[in-house]
């Protein structure tokens, strides 16, 4: 196999832009970054002038693309293909996000799941939900998980990442606690839990948030709620949806205030027209628009995002202030410590995946690789 080493860019590694660096890449993953000018044994690549290497992004909760939704189709193939019209958009990683649905199609997803091509676990966003905080998920289909459920995530989880989204008042802590035991990934999300009762969860292996602010009570004087637990939890993550309409970017700015940079996940919550120009798509039954940056009900009902995750980082640095390589780091480092796989993904380091991104000065996309293989987008 060829080994390829990626020069004359800016490499992003450990939180800092250098320059004079290459990346070689061989055997799908990073075998070492070198000086440019050092004497390797590799197809030299150089790269535009100006442009940025970074980690290739990650995507904790993707619901579809490239006109595909996972609900519609829960499949390895679906998955594969909603992970390459990302690809195009400049994530390497994503997890397919099934919302609330039966239980036929809960299962269908977990006897698909499977790993490659981008593809780095499954996210079940539901049905185990608040029912008073069920957003445009189908609030008969909410419910409290049973034997088989649990059974089914537990043998699951022992062969891929699965993130779960609960509301800590649907799911026990005594079930918490075996589905954390089990390596599941629990976010809580969806929920109207009181703060306490989110406390609780949380000393049970909640780990994280699902787009927080979004699906749950606003913060409030003497109901502080879901969102002042993850606020002021000291170890969770916060997934957040900075596109300037799920959350106000006052409220980005609290979030930066109250949370460290690394324990921020952005994600794109995206939808079926991700990478297309459709204006319209079917969620579960129900028409969903595209008008003005928002995917929308008739009535008014955010249905996901009309985001990709570059998209959100861009977003983020105009919003938050902060720079391009902490905004990358949140949606690339970040997310991968959260799903435990940032031993193998999101840095450039040796040993790890070759899954990386090409970015412009101005944070639009070049190009990308999965797995070495890749390169510069037409």
């Amino acid at each position: 196999m060829t080994a390829h080493f990626l020069t004359n860019a800016a490499v992003l590694s450990e939180g800092v832009w250098h320059t004079g660096q290459g990346v070689l890449l061989e055997g799908g993953l990073i075998r070492a970054v070198l000086p440019e000018r050092a004497d390797v044994a590799a197809k030299r690549i150089s790269l535009p002038s100006g442009s940025l290497l970074a980690p290739g992004l990650i995507d904790i909760q993707v619901n579809g693309g490239g006109g595909v939704l996972f609900n519609d189709a829960p499949t390895y193939e679906a998955a594969r293909r909603i992970a390459a019209a990302h690809r195009q958009l400049g994530t390497t990683g994503i997890l397919p996000t099934l919302i609330t649905d039966t239980s036929q199609r809960f299962f269908q997803a977990a006897d698909a799941a499977a790993l490659g091509d981008g593809v780095l676990g499954i996210h079940f966003e539901g049905p185990f939900l608040g029912p008073s905080r069920p957003g445009v998920h189908p609030a008969a289909l909410i419910r409290a998980p049973e034997e088989a459920d649990l059974a089914c995530l537990e043998a699951l989880a022992q062969r891929l990442p699965v993130l779960l989204t609960i509301a800590p008042e649907t799911v026990d802590v005594p079930t918490l606690r075996r589905l954390h035991a089990a390596g599941i990934v629990l976010s809580a999300g969806h929920s109207a839990a009181s703060f306490e009762v989110t406390e609780a969860a949380i000393a049970a292996g909640v780990t994280g948030f699902t787009h927080v602010f979004n699906a749950m009570p606003p913060l409030a004087s003497r109901a502080p709620g879901v969102a002042a637990a993850a606020l002021l939890h000291p170890h969770s993550f916060c997934g957040v949806i900075a596109d300037g309409i799920h959350v106000h970017p006052a409220m980005l700015r609290l979030l930066l205030a109250t949370r460290p940079a690394e324990k921020i996940i952005l994600v794109s919550d995206s939808m079926p027209p991700a990478g297309t120009d459709a204006a319209s798509f079917d969620l579960l039954g129900r028409v969903i628009f595209r008008r003005d940056g928002r995917l929308m009900t008739e009535d008014g009902i955010l249905a996901g995002a009309d985001l990709c995750l570059a998209e959100a980082v861009r977003r983020a640095v105009g919003y938050l202030g902060i720079t391009s390589a902490q905004a990358i780091c949140m949606a690339s480092s970040a997310p991968a410590a959260f799903l435990g796989i940032d031993g193998v993904r999101g840095h450039i380091r040796p040993g790890y995946a070759a899954d990386l991104v090409l970015l412009t000065e101005r944070l639009d996309v070049l190009g990308t690789w999965v797995a070495g293989i890749g390169g510069l987008h037409e």
